[in-house]
């Protein structure tokens, strides 16, 4: 079992693909410490699936992300606690909410394209490497969603821990639940907590500060604040502290690598780039707002979801027994969608291998065709800030800069998507150049 681990952390897209031509789908896959999963890949199956009795259904634990983002968390929550938390949390990510945040997407994509955090402008002849870069964008845009953090001290302190809790969370702890065992301070599980405990104070300490203020914040954690279940109780520190880490992790480790996936593909196929740049200058001088809801430029973030999902594989474990693709299960069986075969079903998406946005210009999909961010009640409840973030600040980068991607990824095969933390991505961080300023 533990070989199916190691193979999937090498190449998971490839792994999965290989499985279903193996076994046809659905098919069965154990690993360790967590026990066989029927997965399916089609979008009958993810109907079935997403349509199963919520009742029936919670997430699988132990889970693989656990240790990132808390039993409490917002993802892991089971029953009437999840029902609970996703009401008290879902106002921060209405529409409304969400476009108050325009500005600060678009300052933040112009402020690591200015060298505010490298001290290296993106001018002509500068050398970028995308993953890091977007990860900071969004990293920023998070702290200031969350926070609403504008002082460079305290954002600097996040930036900086919160970067130490990704890294020290590696493959092998994420993929191999035995290695979770401390060794006099000196294993990968040990530095792992220390990291974990020092975010954590850092969030603790901004709780205990914003609880005793009166202004009318919007920003997440003053929502969240401000909020209360339907019985009067109000959040405690543990659990607020738990969603804070959730919207941290997972609010910008998948927008960073949906950012590196839709520039990869934009630089491989010239014609698409000329298109989007053609939307794009129609429309100079627009807001960040009014240039989310450019339609070519939706189509192209919805199509680069469709090739690289961020939310790779859909799970859920069975406290009931029900019958998935014919196949029975009983209570304590897991059953889950592979998001990338699913988006890759040929009676959906025609031609899937290739980067086409304009397959979402003619047609809208269905929820079980097309899933970048889960389904059913348990959808991901950041995805439209994601979405959102993406578009602006794709928009942002290709007006102010004119980008050529290095050797390596000009023209070599696909890189392979291993997992990084709650997503997956690049194995390695990606390399472009900076040949032209487009606009200051």
């Amino acid at each position: 079992m533990a070989l199916h681990s190691v193979v999937a952390g090498a190449d998971f897209d490839r792994y999965f693909r290989w499985r279903r031509a193996h076994d046809g789908d659905p098919f069965a896959v154990r690993f360790p410490g967590f026990g066989r999963v029927l997965f399916t890949g089609t979008p009958d199956g993810a109907k079935e699936l997403l349509r199963a009795p919520v009742s029936l259904l919670v997430p699988p634990r132990p889970n693989p992300i656990e240790p990132l983002v808390g039993g409490a968390s917002v993802i892991l929550a089971r029953d009437e606690h999840h029902r609970r938390t996703r009401e008290i949390l879902a106002p921060a990510f209405h529409g409304s909410a969400i476009a108050a945040y325009a500005n600060a997407i678009r300052d933040a994509a112009r402020a690591e394209m200015d060298g505010v955090r490298t001290g290296v402008p993106w001018r002509p002849g500068v050398r970028v490497d995308l993953r890091s870069a977007a990860r900071a964008i969004t990293l920023r845009v998070i702290l200031q969603a969350v926070f609403g953090l504008s002082d460079p001290r305290r954002r600097a302190e996040y930036t900086k821990e919160v970067v130490a809790y990704l890294t020290a969370f590696s493959g092998p702890l994420l993929l191999v639940p035995a290695l979770r065992h401390g060794a006099f301070g000196r294993a990968p599980w040990d530095r792992f907590v220390a990291a974990r405990s020092r975010l954590d104070a850092l969030i603790t300490a901004d709780i205990e500060r914003r609880r005793g203020e009166t202004a009318d914040t919007t920003d997440i954690l003053g929502v969240l604040l401000r909020a209360r279940y339907a019985d009067g109780g109000e959040m405690s520190v543990d659990e607020l502290r738990e969603q804070l880490r959730t919207f941290l992790v997972a609010g910008h480790e998948t927008t960073a690598t949906s950012l590196v996936w839709a520039l990869y593909w934009l630089y491989r196929q010239p014609e698409t780039l000329r298109r989007l740049r053609s939307e794009l200058a129609a429309a100079a001088g627009a807001e960040p707002d009014d240039l989310s809801r450019l339609p070519y430029l939706d189509a192209v973030c919805k199509e680069t979801l469709r090739m690289h999902p961020p939310v790779p594989i859909v799970l859920r474990r069975l406290v009931g027994p029900f019958t998935l693709c014919g196949v029975g299960l009983v209570p304590g069986d897991t059953m889950g969608i592979v998001v990338s075969l699913l988006h890759s079903d040929p009676g959906t998406f025609p031609d899937a291998a290739e980067f086409r946005p304009e397959r979402f210009l003619n047609r809208r999909y269905t929820p079980f065709e097309y899933a970048p961010y889960g389904g059913g009640h348990r959808r991901c409840l950041g995805a439209s800030l994601a979405e959102y973030e993406l578009r602006i600040v794709l928009a942002t980068v290709l007006d102010r800069v004119e980008l050529a991607p290095t050797a390596r990824y000009r023209r070599s095969r696909i890189p392979r998507a291993v997992p990084h933390n709650i997503a997956t991505g690049p194995q390695r961080g990606m390399t472009f150049d900076v040949i032209a300023n487009v606009r200051n």
